[in-house]
């Protein structure tokens, strides 16, 4: 083979890539509707799995795993009649809690035992899956673990030195045209809604420039989403078009963000001219908030009401691009300028940051269906967490960590392992489900797929996870049944309050924005302070997740021509015939605001109360655990969806259990995410309109 023919061969191969790439992408879609129609047709009530199999080329295996109510009676009874094990001896020394009035629990608090291992019982005849479940990582044994208890040299979150530089900012709404720049009202003509067409349209109407443009409403970047397997690929492809002089932003000063962030929902393009002299971002206002068709001017209104609420707790205030570096930049104005912390709060080791990134995750999303739970639902009921969690961030991981191996925790008295586990820590345990169980699962477990996770409920199941103390504490002390739990490792730090002065002015900005939407009589202003106040929200949640630094992913694009250039590691994530866009993983930064324990924390105590929470001031309880069994429907971050509704006491304060749907049945019981989105939104319809005069 000579040169000539092997580019010409290479084209060819570039060519077959690019036809397998969009031949998968059909091929994913037609299974996604395969599976969906069987799952509409599971819910006839004379549905056969063997009926469906043929009609979808599949095994009654493959149908009944994705449809479970139409598992064969026979296969059903067989199991039902199948020898259950026995229970499991406990270990020596160690005496496993039964379930006792609240009193006695106070004198004897359960103990950690170390169960045998037992084997998991099947569903009722349905296949073990063909993937694995992802396998946690563990902590070293030995010198080699014990250099991970250390923090980055160098690096500590401290307090700025710099005042930060807000940046003038326009709203448009692409739908319309209409543009709002400070008290000004403009009509922009702008043609496709291209990138250039927006920038050239804004330059010309405000000669003297703006540095962000915040889209209200029209979502531009999916203008040519049916021309494309994957939303994303639409977004990449409106970035990254020519812009004659203009080019992608290479980032600059103190918060530089360099090159476009590729999202479906809320991408963000950052442009500067070709001469540098001028640089804009184009962002989407979801980032902050819903805002469900609100005029532009409605918008503007809102971030600055939130920008004067903001000044009142930092008189340096500066609303940011997106919530989550608002977030971060105000809590950096927080850090105490005297006491233990003045010099700043040290960076984890990368060792213990990955591996907290691996076994750590977020809110809890869990959909349970038949035969879990009915077919028929009476009702579905959604409570939602207000205001989560700024619940849990009065205490937080902080110092040197520790770690605590499976034999230093044995070596405890029981009062030293129950204050090591309402403490900060994050433990690698081995658990195992009681045999009587009959309620939702407590400890999350790895699933297969990239962070995935479920939450084991099966009688008798064993499986090693790695769990915040906040969720090992309930599943130990939950007010049904204690579980079985085996610390096999752990790290623990010292109780602190890092986030608690960033958490109570946040918290203080939201409950007066929430009460200026509720007093205030001008509809549009009121309006715009309830915006606001779901701005606050967006600040704390996304700056809370922002401290768990996720390894960053770098995006790229190159010239068709240029193909040899893209990096070796990188994915290709979409292509078109003048440039293909990419992304690689590039490891961690060194971050000075990395704090990922402190997001776990939070995370798993956010998780743990979606199950039990006490509410002191009405000597009562609330969560998944205090209703019946079989009433749970579906878990979703901080919103519980039951079938029965409860009567929590709601005080308007963050962690409440708010109603915000109520739809009566009887209901098919959803069977995916999808389906369960259709119902909530059709339930808080519902409660809307009979809660109107």
């Amino acid at each position: 083979m000579d040169a000539q023919s092997y580019s010409a061969a290479l084209t060819e191969l570039r060519t077959v890539r690019d036809t397998i790439k969009k031949a998968r992408a059909e091929l994913a879609k037609l299974e996604a509707d395969r599976d969906q129609r069987i799952t509409r047709l599971a819910s006839y009530a004379k549905a056969k799995a063997d009926r469906i199999a043929p009609a979808a080329g599949l095994s009654v295996a493959d149908v009944v795993a994705l449809a479970p109510a139409l598992a064969p009676d026979s296969l059903t009874a067989a199991a039902d009649a199948a020898p259950q094990p026995a229970q499991p001896a406990q270990a020596e020394q160690t005496v496993a809690p039964t379930a006792r009035s609240a009193a006695s629990s106070k004198t004897q608090p359960p103990t950690v035992i170390t169960p045998p291992a037992a084997e998991p019982i099947a569903a009722a005849g349905i296949p073990a899956p063909e993937q694995e479940p992802r396998t946690l990582p563990s902590i070293p044994e030995g010198g080699a673990g014990d250099t991970w208890f250390a923090h980055t040299s160098g690096l500590a979150s401290t307090r700025p030195n710099f005042t930060q530089q807000a940046r003038s900012t326009v709203f448009l709404d692409t739908t319309t045209g209409v543009l709002v720049h400070r008290q000004q009202t403009h009509h922009l003509d702008l043609g496709n809604a291209t990138a250039v067409d927006i920038l050239t349209a804004v330059f010309h109407t405000i000669p003297e420039g703006v540095e962000r443009i915040y889209i209200t409403a029209g979502d531009p970047w999916h203008r040519d989403a049916d021309r494309y397997p994957y939303l994303r690929d639409a977004v990449a492809a409106w970035l990254n078009a020519p812009i004659a002089g203009w080019r992608t932003d290479t980032g600059r000063g103190r918060d530089r963000m360099a090159g476009h962030f590729v999202h479906a929902r809320n991408p963000v393009g950052r442009y500067q001219r070709d001469n540098g002299d001028h640089h804009v971002e184009i962002r989407s206002v979801g980032e902050w908030f819903d805002t469900a068709g609100d005029d532009p001017t409605v918008i503007r209104d809102a971030f600055v009401l939130l920008w004067q609420a903001l000044r009142r707790h930092w008189n340096d205030a500066v609303i940011m691009g997106s919530p989550s570096q608002t977030g971060r930049d105000l809590w950096t104005r927080t850090i105490p300028q005297r006491g233990q912390y003045a010099d700043g709060f040290p960076v984890l080791s990368e060792e213990l940051r990955g591996l907290l990134h691996a076994t750590a995750g977020q809110g809890r999303n869990e959909l349970i269906t038949p035969p879990r739970i009915s077919d028929q639902l009476p009702q579905l009921v959604e409570y939602d967490r207000t205001f989560a969690y700024a619940k849990h961030t009065w205490k937080s991981p902080v110092g040197t960590p520790r770690r605590i191996t499976a034999t230093t925790f044995a070596s405890w008295s029981q009062k030293e392992q129950m204050r090591a586990l309402y403490g900060c820590g994050h433990w690698q345990v081995r658990v195992t489900v009681p045999d009587t169980w009959n309620h939702v699962g407590l400890l999350p477990a790895p699933a297969p797929g990239d962070r995935a996770w479920h939450y084991p409920a099966t009688p008798g199941t064993t499986f090693t996870t790695w769990a915040g103390g906040p969720e090992i504490h309930t599943a130990l002390t939950n007010p049904l049944q204690p579980w079985k739990i085996e610390i096999l490792d752990g790290i623990l730090w010292e109780d602190g309050k890092p986030l608690d002065d960033w958490a109570k002015k946040l918290k203080e900005t939201w409950t007066n924005l929430t009460a200026q939407a509720h007093f205030q009589g001008d509809p549009q202003q009121a309006r715009a302070a309830h915006l606001a106040s779901r701005a606050v929200r967006s600040i704390l949640l996304y700056g809370i997740g922002a401290f768990a630094q996720r390894p960053r992913m770098v995006t790229g694009t190159t010239p068709r021509s240029m193909e040899r250039d893209v990096p070796a590691d990188a994915e290709i994530i979409a292509f078109d015939d003048q440039t293909i866009t990419w992304h690689k993983p590039t490891g961690f930064s060194r971050d000075p605001n990395a704090h990922p324990e402190w997001a776990a924390a939070i995370w798993s105590a956010a998780r743990a109360a979606l199950l039990t929470q006490r509410h002191r001031d009405d000597d009562t309880h609330a969560g998944a655990l205090h209703t019946p069994p079989g009433t749970v429907v579906a878990f979703r971050t901080d919103a519980l969806y039951l079938t029965q509704p409860q009567h929590w006491p709601y005080h308007h304060q963050p962690g409440d259990y708010l109603l915000r749907g109520h739809l009566t049945g009887p209901l098919p019981a959803p069977t995916s995410e999808e389906e369960l989105l259709t119902l909530r939104d059709a339930g808080r319809t519902a409660l809307t309109t009979s809660q109107e005069p």
